[in-house]
């Protein structure tokens, strides 16, 4: 396979937060790997912007340790490194002050690509943009990339919405959410609507429930404090379970341009029924292993906080009426695995009464570790004795089917960051849709609340709650093991 390299234009990036946890463990180091992949022209350049004080060398030596400690040593080209450190420059600013800005216009170029990275905490998003305009450094077609947390809530997610939108027009603004940079879920539009195969079937007449697991085998230490603020409903269900949810579920586009994409988007979001408080867990992680439990890292010893969820969603809407979307998600689980599974209805009629083994046909669209994707089906049992059924799986694994050419598929970052440069925002969230995902999520967090309701214990290393399998159980189903 050949792999198909997309130019972009001469491009000035700036990374606020240039020297953060984010810009040495993903956005640099993925920038470096597209400039090894030849996308990234030869006099592009990227400004580091922070608060400390750096020279370009200084700050190209943070960079040149940052991607020999996250590149894998089989794309660390020394030749390609040296080369890529020219094209990194340093700029010393004061988000809430003026200290740096009359440089940094200095430093800009105004006839390529201007692109802002908000690298930073959501509260310093609108002393960014402010001077951004000020100092006349960003125009009407500069774009900047904004990071989740996209508000805790609707009434401030509409307040940062409306102080970008001071400054900067929608068509200007990428909320990012690296989920929707996954090889994996783009291959879930493409196998839904680039194929005969799926489309007919993708409804609630043949499908029976979809689940979706979003599982992590870390704890929230180090992370307490923030944790304890968001819980698993903000920071996992609210945006990126959501966009999930959103591309299994949504209408096709008249085309695949950014706002016919979030318009069907949004229409899933408006369509989600409230839940009910029996179709809600809530859990909190144990001590064990040789490690605090949930409350010793939040170091809040009567928080309410939930690390793990699990819920059932229905949408009110001709395709999907009748079929239960069940999302679960959590910290210090049995493993790490995010992944989407589509579970089919059995046949109308089965001519093969007496024989044993029949499952149903499950599409399992796995996120991470290994994406790819899985069609289980049913065969014949080979051998003699009689009809004997057997699921097995018709596999996809993209590092398999790609061969040598999967090393160079660019992580979530990297594509998203390219994106940016094209001016696409397919893939990007926009300030309605951010909106309406809160809309849903607000009654449900108020919910519990009022209720005064804890989280449940569960043992590290588990599956989570003891509930959770309930609220499967109860429908006849269950949940998919995750390993």
């Amino acid at each position: 396979m050949v792999s198909r390299v997309i130019p972009v234009e001469v491009f000035d990036l700036v990374v606020f937060g240039g020297t953060g946890d984010l810009a040495r463990r993903k956005i640099l180091p993925g920038l470096y790997r597209r400039f090894l992949s030849g996308q990234m022209p030869g006099d592009s350049r990227i400004i580091g912007a922070a608060r400390a004080e750096h020279t370009d060398e200084e700050f190209r030596s943070l960079v040149k340790e940052a991607i020999l400690e996250f590149v894998p040593e089989n794309r660390q080209d020394q030749t390609a490194i040296a080369d890529f450190m020219k094209r990194l420059h340093y700029v010393a600013i004061d988000a809430k002050g003026e200290g740096g800005w009359a440089k940094l216009k200095e430093v800009m170029r105004t006839d390529v690509v201007n692109a802002f990275y908000f690298s930073v905490a959501p509260s310093l998003f609108g002393d960014i943009a402010l001077r951004l305009k000020q100092h006349g450094i960003a125009d009407d077609n500069a774009r900047i990339v904004v990071e989740k947390p996209f508000g805790r809530d609707l009434a401030s997610a509409k307040a940062l919405n409306a102080t970008l939108a001071k400054h900067f027009n929608e068509g200007q603004i990428y909320r990012i959410d690296h989920y929707l940079g996954k090889e994996t879920v783009q291959n879930l539009m493409a196998v839904r609507f680039a194929n005969i195969l799926f489309e007919p079937l993708w409804k609630s007449e043949y499908i029976d429930h979809v689940q979706i697991t979003v599982a992590e085998t870390v704890s929230v230490e180090g992370r307490g404090a923030y944790y304890d603020k968001s819980g698993a409903m903000r920071d996992m269900v609210q945006n990126h379970m959501m966009q999930l949810l959103c591309l299994i579920a949504m209408e096709p586009p008249y085309h695949f341009d950014p706002d016919a994409v979030r318009d069907e988007k949004l229409k899933v979001i408006r369509a989600l029924d409230p839940v009910q408080p029996n179709d809600i867990v809530r859990g909190q992680y144990l001590s064990g292993g040789g490690q605090g439990g949930y409350v010793e890292h939040s170091e809040n010893e009567q928080s309410k906080t939930e690390s793990y969820i699990a819920l059932k969603a229905h949408i009110s809407n001709w395709r999907w009426k009748g079929t239960p979307f069940y999302l679960r998600t959590g910290k210090r689980l049995r493993a790490r695995a995010s992944e989407i599974a589509i579970t089919f209805r059995e046949p109308p009629h089965s001519i093969f009464d007496d024989a044993k083994g029949w499952r149903e046909n499950v599409l399992v669209i796995r996120l991470q570790p290994d994406e790819g994707m899985n069609l289980m089906v049913m065969i014949k049992e080979p051998g003699p004795g009689g009809m004997r059924l057997a699921q097995v799986p018709l596999d996809m694994t993209f590092a398999d089917a790609l061969g040598p050419d999967a090393e160079d598929v660019p992580d979530a970052y990297e594509r998203l960051i390219m994106d940016v440069i094209r001016g696409n925002q397919t893939l990007f969230m926009r300030g309605d849709e951010v909106e309406a995902a809160w809309a849903w999520t607000d009654p449900i967090i108020a919910g519990w609340e009022a209720r005064g309701d804890k989280p449940q214990g569960y043992d590290p290393g588990s599956s989570g709650p003891e509930d959770a399998l309930m609220l499967m159980h109860r429908d006849g189903r269950r949940w998919r093991d995750i390993r």
